[in-house]
């Protein structure tokens, strides 16, 4: 690659921006960013949302002419080398890598629209955006009923980020236990305790099947949103929960209309090979909207990873920070989340790898009561293969580096018993 290769980025959000700051001088980039918020880390929104953190602290750093923002590109023209926007532009390139990121699942609930239309009631509202951040936040006050609809990570940190506003939350999910993908029963029972704890009902084993509604006088207060109010949530089993307030975390799913569109193979993802190619060979799909060796991983760790390894292979650079030698071989995927709010002390969450064991397999667990802390890893040979932690982690940090790297174990109980001298 020379300083005169045209790289457009298509996604201005993490992995699109790692990308573009890896690249530097070494290619003409150009990044198309559809949001005109300055740019952002994602993964604090929550943070916002709870009043801990202003929007300002989470700018991501400024990359300056390279990003265009409020641009949205609509067609890849792949024979001719081009991106058309919505304002008209065009971009060519030499390179085009799609970065663009995910959508929320809106799931199939009964009054979420009405007959032939999209528009949101008003009091409804995804969390995904800054824009959606912003709304929830002005939205929510001390005592409005909010219901979540979605247990899983996103779920719950919404659940303890309107808590911590004051809200009277009420959590519904479907599974039979809170964020089941990354915690065994023990664990996902502490979890539930704890937001207890926080004033936060919750409902497992909760099939959500509508939303009720009524007629507002005046236009929807934000745009996108339809002339109507949601009142309450519907279940399966006929139970009414009272809302003001209804947030949709039944997860989110890769954006990948543009690559269908421009003839590439998309299955959940854009199918990328171990160089994060497309079957075009000048295009590539990094981050939320990538499925590598049938994987899409929708997390923040891994998008980085993946912005990594591609510069590193594009300028051939070799492996720079989270790339893997001259390709891109998957992630090891840590899940971490803080659930403190004021005068509860501490209490993190922290799963990693395999935390179900196999067959053969060695398995530890340490449970503290009066600390409220809880600590499982499995362990294969001598190889820790995956985790679960909650409470106070100061010995998260040890266990991920062990894993990580696929490490010999050399003192697994000091490991698990180390509190950072506390």
């Amino acid at each position: 690659m020379t300083s005169q290769q045209r790289v457009v980025v298509i996604g201005g959000g993490l992995a699109g921006l790692r990308l573009a700051a890896r690249l530097g001088p070494a290619a003409q980039v150009r990044v198309l960013g559809e949001e005109s918020h300055a740019p952002y880390n994602r993964v604090l929104l929550a943070e916002v949302l709870a009043g801990r953190y202003a929007p300002a602290v989470t700018a991501l750093p400024d990359p300056g002419p390279v990003l265009r923002r409020g641009v949205r590109a609509v067609r890849v023209d792949r024979a001719e080398r081009r991106v058309h926007c919505d304002d008209g532009s065009v971009e060519t390139y030499d390179t085009l890598v799609l970065a663009t990121g995910s959508n929320p699942v809106l799931p199939p609930l009964r009054g979420l629209f009405t007959p032939g239309g999209r528009e949101l009631p008003d009091g409804v509202h995804a969390f995904r955006t800054m824009d959606d951040c912003l709304a929830l936040a002005a939205a929510v006050r001390p005592d409005l009923r909010a219901v979540i609809i979605g247990g899983g990570l996103l779920g719950v940190s919404a659940a303890r980020a309107l808590a911590a506003r004051g809200a009277q939350v009420v959590l519904a999910q479907q599974a039979e236990r809170l964020m089941e993908r990354q915690l065994d029963a023990d664990a996902s029972a502490l979890l539930h305790a704890h937001l207890n704890s926080l004033g936060v009902e919750i409902h497992t084993h909760c099939r959500v099947r509508g939303l009720t509604t009524t007629a507002t006088a005046t236009p929807a207060a934000r745009p996108g949103h339809a002339a109507r109010r949601v009142t309450g949530v519907e279940l399966a089993d006929g139970y009414r929960l009272d809302a003001g307030l209804v947030v949709l975390a039944c997860g989110v799913r890769p954006r990948t209309g543009l690559a269908r569109a421009a003839g590439l193979e998309v299955r959940e993802g854009v199918v990328v090979d171990d160089r994060l190619r497309t079957g075009d060979p000048r295009v590539h799909a990094i981050g939320d909207c990538a499925e590598h060796a049938g994987r899409v991983y929708g997390l923040a760790g891994p998008a980085l990873e993946q912005a990594d390894a591609l510069a590193a292979g594009l300028t051939g650079a070799g492996a720079t920070d989270g790339a893997r030698g001259a390709g891109y071989t998957g992630t090891r995927v840590l899940t971490r989340l803080t659930l403190s709010t004021a005068g509860t002390g501490p209490f993190d969450l922290a799963a990693f790898g395999e935390p179900t064991p196999l067959t053969g397999d060695d398995v530890v667990r340490l449970a503290d009561a009066t600390r409220r802390t809880y600590r499982k890893v499995v362990v294969r040979g001598d190889r820790l293969v995956g985790g679960v932690l909650l409470g106070e982690l100061s010995t998260v940090g040890a266990l991920a580096r062990g894993w990580a790297g696929d490490e010999p174990l050399d003192d697994l109980f000091h490991l698990l018993t180390d509190d950072g001298g506390h």
